[in-house]
């Protein structure tokens, strides 16, 4: 590549996933963006009556903070459909050759991005990426119920003290009850 210095970058044009009346919000998340930014905005926005629904749209490293702003507003806001799209940018770069008789370049790059919708009225609820209002406790809730309901308090406690120093303690004490007790019967 030494012979190659770097020319044109063009992003492809990618489908539109949610087509959003005049109300709604789009919401670009990039890298630098500050989630106090980005929330203190979109919560404003949202408590409007007028605005029904809103997008985030992130790409490459922002897509954690598109998904962390999507489910702080979901955790605050607890009526919020939720659609989530998952999609590749395209970004086409061209290499202007520096040498004589060398062709130019033309290099795709396919960058993950994420597409998602938080609706205050329902949405196509038979879509592969659709959240219901309410949806963000459930599976915490239900994962909790199972882990409580598959091990039992006190083996829990006595599990947790086992490495501990009062654990050690505590089955001495109790394995020499049980040897003065045997002792005691005989």
């Amino acid at each position: 590549m030494e012979n190659y210095t770097k020319g044109e970058v063009h992003e492809v044009p990618s489908t539109v996933f949610f087509t959003l009346d005049n109300s709604g919000i789009e919401m670009k998340v990039t890298a630098g963006s500050k989630l106090r930014n980005l929330l203190g905005y979109s919560m404003k926005k949202i408590k409007d009556p007028e605005v029904k629904q809103m997008t985030w749209n992130a790409s490459g490293p922002a897509i954690p903070k598109a998904i962390s702003c999507a489910e702080i507003m979901k955790r605050k806001n607890k009526s919020l459909h939720q659609i989530t799209k998952l999609t590749n940018k395209r970004i086409e770069e061209y290499w202007e050759p520096t040498v004589d008789g060398l062709d130019r370049l033309k290099v795709n790059r396919d960058i993950p991005a994420i597409h998602i919708l938080l609706s205050k009225i329902p949405v196509d609820t038979s879509d592969p990426g659709y959240q219901a209002p309410g949806s963000v406790d459930t599976l915490w809730t239900a994962s909790k119920s199972q882990q409580s309901s598959s091990t039992p308090r006190k083996h829990s406690q006595d599990s947790r003290q086992q490495g501990s120093v009062a654990g050690q303690r505590q089955r001495k004490r109790k394995h020499q009850k049980d040897n003065k007790n045997n002792s005691d019967k005989t």
